[in-house]
């Protein structure tokens, strides 16, 4: 048992090496002079999404799904007994992959998705290839996750995001998904689909809980789910949900009489689910849709969690951490941007950075960030650990609902003309930031 530990510490350091090395390969001036940018691109994609899928195990089970008398759940991490947010070496060999992809695959896509409304699908594809949902999902799933990650899966969604909010929420919806299912999926549910999602290539997903009211309140649905005999008839509508005329699996949110809010899997071709279009102001590029459901007829098997009433509340919650590592995400790109712009542009013989409204406001936006991510990272440890994190989660909701659109709007008036203009990005991360002030469920750590 020991000799397997000592094998795979020294395969995640290999690997670790081996990402390092080839990043910074790939940023020599050389490799330009040399015309090998595209193959060391290549190697670098390549390596990243093999250092995603080996980084927690060496080798994972993969295979048919076992038939389990319980269902399979990750064990909380224990605690250190210290206030230590500082990521292990693991999780920053991930959030440094995640960031590499980012910058590679989503930046460069992300002004023609926004565009187009659409995710390109190579993109998609990338990401479904990093293997983000196996690092939750049990290995008797052909996953390779033994403990929860709620701030791994943080880290990682930030890293996306600064590379572009809109294209990470298409690519992670089928994660929520698949994170639902491993947290409160019972033995038949977990053997029906998790395999599915430990894949390169997921099934397309989405959790629907958003609906399309003035005051939405997630805890007073109007979408409503009736018992009939054995089974549930469910009708309401959903609003902003990625990618959901392609989905092939759907988790609902419904309100049941004497139950109160829950969660419904409904498979995507069942009878009396339909879409419509619905593009926003934002996340333009995660191909949002109206959800209709006209009397769907699904199985009792389909109430995700039975009747424990607390699960659709934590729900909640989780989901609302992955808005805030997005949010973290996008407004570290945005000061990254702004820094050099306010640096090199000039007005009256000077930097406008040597003005001192500038400057107090570019501070402004690297303190708010700071404490937007502290909030997040810590209500994600503490559900990592098993702790109640509805209050932390409470406060970090709060502050990167109103930081987020703050900076995104000091970021837009800091370029001043070229802040209104798509030539530059901080007008499509402004749109994307307000997404984060209402928008329930699509992702979850």
């Amino acid at each position: 048992m020991a000799s397997d530990d000592r094998r795979d510490d020294l395969a995640n350091k290999a690997t670790r090496l081996g990402l390092r090395a080839v990043n910074r390969f790939a940023g020599l001036p050389i490799v330009d002079k040399l015309g090998l940018r595209k193959p060391a691109e290549k190697i670098l994609y390549e390596g990243t999404r093999l250092g995603f899928q080996g980084a927690s195990v060496l080798a994972r089970s993969v295979g048919k799904a076992q038939k389990l008398v319980a269902p399979a759940r990750p064990e909380a991490s224990r605690s250190a007994g210290l206030f230590d947010l500082t990521p292990t070496d693991d999780q920053q060999m991930l959030r440094e992959a995640a960031a590499d992809f980012a910058t590679e695959q989503l930046r460069p896509a992300a002004l023609a998705a926004d565009s187009a409304c659409a995710a390109p699908a190579q993109v998609l594809e990338g990401i479904d290839s990093l293997g983000i949902a196996s690092l939750s999902i049990p290995e008797a799933f052909g996953g390779i996750g033994s403990a929860r990650s709620a701030v791994t899966h943080t880290l990682i969604y930030e890293a996306l995001a600064h590379g572009d909010m809109s294209l990470a929420v298409a690519g992670l919806a089928p994660t929520a998904v698949a994170h639902a299912l491993v947290l409160w999926g019972d033995p038949a549910q977990q053997a029906m689909y998790l395999p599915a999602f430990a894949g390169e290539k997921m099934p397309v997903a989405a959790l629907a809980i958003t609906e399309p009211h003035a005051l939405f309140d997630p805890l007073a649905l109007q979408t409503r789910a009736r018992k009939d005999g054995n089974d549930y008839i469910i009708s309401g509508v959903k609003a902003l949900v990625p990618r959901a005329d392609q989905a092939e699996l759907l988790i609902v949110a419904a309100t049941v009489e004497e139950l109160g809010p829950a969660l419904f899997l409904i498979e995507g071709g069942r009878k009396g689910v339909s879409f419509s279009a619905e593009p926003a102001m934002g996340l333009r590029a995660a191909s949002t849709q109206r959800l209709h459901l006209d009397k769907v007829r699904v199985p009792k098997s389909a109430l995700l969690a039975g009747d424990d009433v607390m699960v659709y509340r934590e729900c909640l919650r989780l989901s609302r951490l992955g808005w805030c590592a997005l949010v973290c995400g996008t407004a570290q790109a945005a000061l990254d941007y702004v820094i050099p712009y306010v640096n090199e542009r000039s007005a009256f013989g000077e930097p406008i950075s040597h003005r001192q409204s500038v400057a107090f406001t570019v501070a402004n936006i690297g303190i708010e960030l700071e404490g937007m991510r502290l909030a997040t990272w810590r209500a994600a440890s503490r559900a990592e650990q098993g702790l109640d994190f509805a209050h932390a989660t409470a406060l970090a909701r709060r502050l990167c609902a109103d930081k987020g659109m703050q900076i995104g709007s000091d970021a837009v008036q800091l370029l001043g003309g070229h802040g209104f203009i798509k030539e530059h990005p901080v007008e499509r991360w402004y749109r994307d930031l307000r997404a984060a002030a209402f928008m329930d469920g699509v992702v979850l750590v």
